[in-house]
């Protein structure tokens, strides 16, 4: 096998699976710390009808799941994501953004080699801090914090500049049959769709480069 062996993960900031998902292959990868991996981080929209301003959470979730469910919608993701300790503060969470502006910012970061630092800095930005990062202001500074050149960052999501592209990769997604994130995609091969341990992942990224050798 020649160059590194790729992750692809296929994610929402605004999953609260993709925040345990990003966590559990973190660990995982330290399982197998020497072994050569590069993580891309590619887009998806929970809900692409969630206008650009983004909307009221409470309302938003109350229309969705109903007073009932939206009880107890947090217990699952609050049990799985025990062992590892992953920060949420759902009470913190105000506002459910429209993404498109923050996977712009994800795929730039990409280019500058910080796409690891901005995916971890938006997913806690949101779901520990409630910052509201449909904002520009907010993704900007989150980029400052994560390495990148915020002044710049700002300048580039007040234009349209690759929109077009993020959304392409958007829809590629779902042309590939993706319905639900986090989605692994290992050496563009195969895929696990779901949360998943750290050591389900680290098995699946062995078995597949060891596929890759025979």
């Amino acid at each position: 096998m020649q160059g590194p062996f790729t992750v692809d993960v296929i994610s929402d900031v605004i999953c609260p699976w993709c925040f345990l998902g990003k966590r559990q292959l973190d660990a995982a990868l330290t399982q197998l710390a020497g072994l050569d991996v590069l993580v891309r981080w590619r887009p998806y929209m929970l809900d692409p009808t969630i206008p650009p301003e983004g909307l009221d959470r409470q309302a938003y979730l109350l229309a969705k799941f109903g007073p009932d469910r939206l009880a107890t919608l947090h217990d699952p993701i609050i049990a799985a994501a025990r062992d590892l300790a992953v920060p949420y503060d759902f009470a913190a969470i105000s506002r459910t953004p429209n993404t498109l502006d923050a996977h712009r910012l994800i795929r730039w970061s990409h280019t500058a080699a910080r796409q690891q630092e901005v995916v971890e800095r938006l997913f806690m930005a949101y779901w520990s801090e409630g910052q509201d990062i449909g904002e520009i202001s907010v993704l900007a500074r989150c980029a400052g914090e994560a390495g990148l050149n915020a002044a710049q960052i700002s300048e580039l999501l007040a234009s349209d500049q690759d929109v077009a592209e993020t959304r392409a990769e958007i829809r590629h997604a779902a042309d590939m049959g993706v319905t639900g994130v986090p989605t692994f995609i290992l050496a563009r091969r195969f895929a696990l769709q779901g949360a998943q341990t750290p050591e389900v992942l680290a098995d699946a990224i062995m078995r597949t480069m060891q596929s890759d050798q025979e």
